[in-house]
């Protein structure tokens, strides 16, 4: 997920103006009329408020992209399986998502996979190089947008003790875990080439009902991650239901 200030300025290129419609939601490049009841539920700014507290108040505007994640959670607790993130970073929708579920009460694992150092720079394909992804990223390093203090990631899952981090680069560490059977799995990169690699790796572990959701399959600017999904998808006989959020969701 990019910091809106880039988001910002992506939309500024393309002439798109950020503005807000008065007692409507406008927000994360999504703007409708239509209800955002869900913010006001108790729950739900539970849920959000444990995100910021694990971005250290930094606030990325995406109340609808965390109420998709948390229904998709939800949704994926109705089968057997453990709940994978690929892409933590600061932990924002997974701390959401462990305070809305009640996390200690579930009895599964989650396991949170991520370099901890930022995105992997040597992984963007020519044609991302080409769109101006991999500038992007270096721009969100030196602008503090990725997490490098594993340790602060640590102290902020520290609550849940079946929250299991994984410090490595996907797809090398995916091979290095024990992870057998999934039911939620949650894919935020940036990247096509990992992206792929988790949605390969953990679909046949993926049990039937379960979720997958990708954070920036219809995101602006992200179409050679969106095309690489979808041809992953189409081997696999599914589609990825393409959401106003930016997100993509399967559920198998």
């Amino acid at each position: 997920m990019l910091p809106k200030t880039l988001i910002k300025e992506l939309a500024a290129k393309v002439g798109v103006g950020v503005f807000r419609l008065r007692g409507r939601y406008s927000q994360d490049g999504l703007i409708t009329v239509h209800s955002d009841h869900f913010r006001s539920d108790p729950a739900f700014r539970a849920a959000y408020g444990r995100g910021l507290l694990a971005s250290s108040g930094v606030d990325p505007g995406f109340e609808w992209r965390v109420h998709v994640a948390l229904w998709a959670a939800r949704t994926a607790l109705r089968v057997h399986g453990d709940f994978v993130e690929c892409g933590v970073n600061a932990g924002f929708i997974s701390s959401a998502i462990m305070q809305k579920l009640r996390w200690n009460t579930v009895g599964r694992r989650f396991y949170l996979i991520d370099t901890f150092a930022g995105p992997v720079l040597e992984q963007y394909s020519q044609q991302e190089v080409q769109h101006g992804r991999l500038t992007l990223a270096k721009k969100a390093l030196e602008a503090g947008a990725y997490v490098t203090d594993v340790d602060r990631v640590r102290t902020n899952f520290a609550e849940w003790g079946n929250a299991i981090l994984v410090q490595g680069s996907v797809p090398e560490v995916l091979a290095q875990t024990d992870i057998k059977l999934v039911a939620f799995v949650h894919i935020d990169m940036n990247c096509a080439l990992p992206e792929r690699a988790a949605f390969d790796f953990f679909w046949d572990r993926l049990s039937p009902g379960g979720v997958i959701l990708f954070d920036d399959y219809a995101y602006y600017g992200y179409d050679e991650q969106r095309r690489s999904i979808d041809d992953a998808a189409g081997a696999k006989c599914t589609e990825v239901l393409s959401l106003p959020t930016g997100q993509g969701l399967i559920v198998k």
